[in-house]
């Protein structure tokens, strides 16, 4: 038994149990053709008689192990062993369709439901670990599909978390997922260490890990490097994010090696609406990105609060802050046009850019003074004029620029 201190929580996880059980002994075969989901599922069966008996390891050998969608149970370890690989099966169908998630309304991506994850709905006390074992989606053709417009629901995730508790990764190596790579969501006591996640540059909208609508999470030790964000924290959409009311709370980021081609380093938002609160990021490397922390919010009324992000490297980093106040899309028309988002009590410091450090500000037109205080720094061209604070212009740094939106609104800040 280990246990690991996150914000004040103290979560624990049984990494060896007992039995141990190999996945060949329900005939699955490693050699990258055949189909093992039904292995599987008749192994986590089985394994489910030994819960309350403290669980039981299904262990994965070296060897490639196609499957769709499969549910883990709790008091489980899956172990993958060094050269093993679990692949995500090309045929959609293999993925079950599953209802959207409610503080969502719809799929992200299209409406209606989507494509189930390879594992973790309702549970408690599951560790997935091994000897850098690969969980590899083979995203390509997910993406392929999601650029030319042909699925019908939302893509699926690789590894996702529903409602669950007690939930330790680590030491695994996630490889082109469809989507998100871990997406826990309604979750309390999710433990994220020494993994690495990749896709490649241009897969669209990848992202690494994206703790939604969750409590005590600690992700340290990381390296993933992505199409989109590296991690994003969400916690719903719009009104129905609202309306299920669950906000992330008692995060702690640290130790990571991030990249993002096409978004953010550290992403807030932009489904966000159910609020973002008590994150901690801290000895964080953030290299080769779009951009290095973002906050985005589309029009509804939303509230981060108590954020701390302190020793943060960055290298090759376009713009290493950024809030946007109108970023994406809506799920309906249900929305408030009036709502505005609320952000307070930010901390950023010790930081150590590599070039130019620039903080962009990206919200919507509006003659709404902006209200705001502690922060120093310069604009120009900015509507509506920002706080006194921000007024003055005498610089010529090579990083200033302004940022349209799609309405006309501009809004850049860079502060000191």
């Amino acid at each position: 038994m280990e246990e690991e201190a996150i914000l004040g929580v103290i979560i624990s996880w049984n990494c060896n149990r007992d039995p141990i059980v190999s996945i060949l002994e329900f005939g699955a075969v490693g050699d990258g053709k055949t189909l093992n989901t039904v292995a599987f599922q008749n192994a986590i069966f089985y394994l489910k008689s030994f819960a309350d008996k403290g669980g039981a390891q299904l262990y994965v050998p070296p060897g490639r192990w196609l499957t769709g969608s499969f549910n883990l149970t709790s008091h489980l370890t899956l172990f993958l062993e060094k050269g093993a690989v679990i692949l995500g099966s090309l045929d959609p169908s293999r993925w079950g369709i599953v209802e959207p998630l409610p503080s969502y309304g719809r799929g992200i991506e299209l409406p209606g439901g989507r494509y189930r994850s390879l594992v973790g709905y309702m549970l408690r006390d599951v560790v997935i670990t091994g000897d850098n074992g690969t969980i590899d989606g083979q995203g390509s053709v997910w993406w392929e599909w999601f650029t030319s417009h042909s699925l019908n629901y939302t893509r699926p995730h690789l590894v996702e978390f529903v409602s669950s508790k007690d939930v330790h990764i680590s030491n695994i190596t996630f490889l082109n997922a469809p989507a998100y790579n871990i997406h826990p969501v309604y979750c309390s006591n999710v433990h994220i260490h020494n993994i690495t996640a990749y896709a490649p540059p241009r897969s669209p909208y990848t992202v690494g890990i994206v703790p939604d609508s969750s409590d005590s999470v600690c992700i340290e030790d990381c390296n993933i490097s992505t199409g989109h964000d590296a991690i994003a924290l969400k916690s719903g959409w719009d009104e129905y994010g609202i309306a299920y009311g669950r906000p992330t709370t008692n995060v702690h980021i640290r130790s990571v090696y991030l990249q993002s081609s096409a978004g953010a380093s550290i992403a807030f938002g932009s489904e966000m609406s159910g609020g973002i609160a008590n994150v901690q990021v801290e000895h964080v490397y953030l290299y080769n990105s779009f951009s290095g922390i973002e906050f985005r919010t589309t029009r509804v009324e939303v509230v981060t609060s108590k954020i701390i992000i302190s020793d943060a490297d960055l290298l090759n980093v376009n713009t290493a802050f950024v809030a946007i106040g109108d970023y994406g899309t809506h799920p309906d028309e249900k929305f408030d046009p009036d709502a505005f988002p609320y952000q307070e009590d930010h901390a950023a410091e010790h930081h150590r850019p590599k070039d130019q450090f620039c903080r962009k500000f990206h919200g919507p037109t509006s003659s709404t003074p902006w209200t705001c205080s502690n922060v120093s720094g310069y604009s120009e061209s900015v509507f509506p004029e920002p706080c006194d604070e921000l007024k003055n212009v005498n610089t010529s740094s090579s990083c200033f620029s302004i940022l349209m939106n799609p309405n006309g609104g501009a809004a850049t800040a860079i502060l000191r």
